[in-house]
């Protein structure tokens, strides 16, 4: 079971920024596919973004110029900057991860490893 730890949420205004970061000390971290998911009060958990090993990656349409993934895997970590925030991206964040390294899944329930959440609070 690989053990992954989000960092970086926090309260911010809106229109504000924050990085979230999913790190993991998993060896093989760096061949894992990523999803980055949260969950709003009263509502399902939700697909955000989520970046293969390669670095190709897919953003919800929710978020999609607003919010970048990306990974360094020297660093065995996976980054979600968002930007422009707006009180409806209030939630907690998750990341999870897949071996499968080639493919993007946006669906949650592919993933079987998921960190423990951020909270984001985004005020107006």
């Amino acid at each position: 079971q690989v053990q992954l730890v989000e960092s970086g949420g926090g309260l911010v205004q809106a229109g504000g920024s924050l990085r979230l970061s999913c790190t993991s000390s998993e060896r093989t971290f760096n061949t894992y596919s990523v999803g980055w998911f949260r969950r709003a009060p009263g509502k399902p958990r939700a697909f955000v973004a989520a970046i293969n090993w390669r670095s190709a990656f897919w953003h919800a349409d929710s978020v999609k110029d607003r919010f970048t993934v990306s990974r360094d895997n020297v660093q065995n970590t996976v980054y979600l900057q968002m930007n422009s925030l707006k009180p409806e991206d209030t939630a907690i964040y998750y990341c999870a991860a897949h071996p499968q390294a080639n493919t993007i899944y946006t669906d949650p329930a592919k993933f079987i490893d998921w960190g423990q959440g951020t909270q984001v609070t985004v005020s107006s």
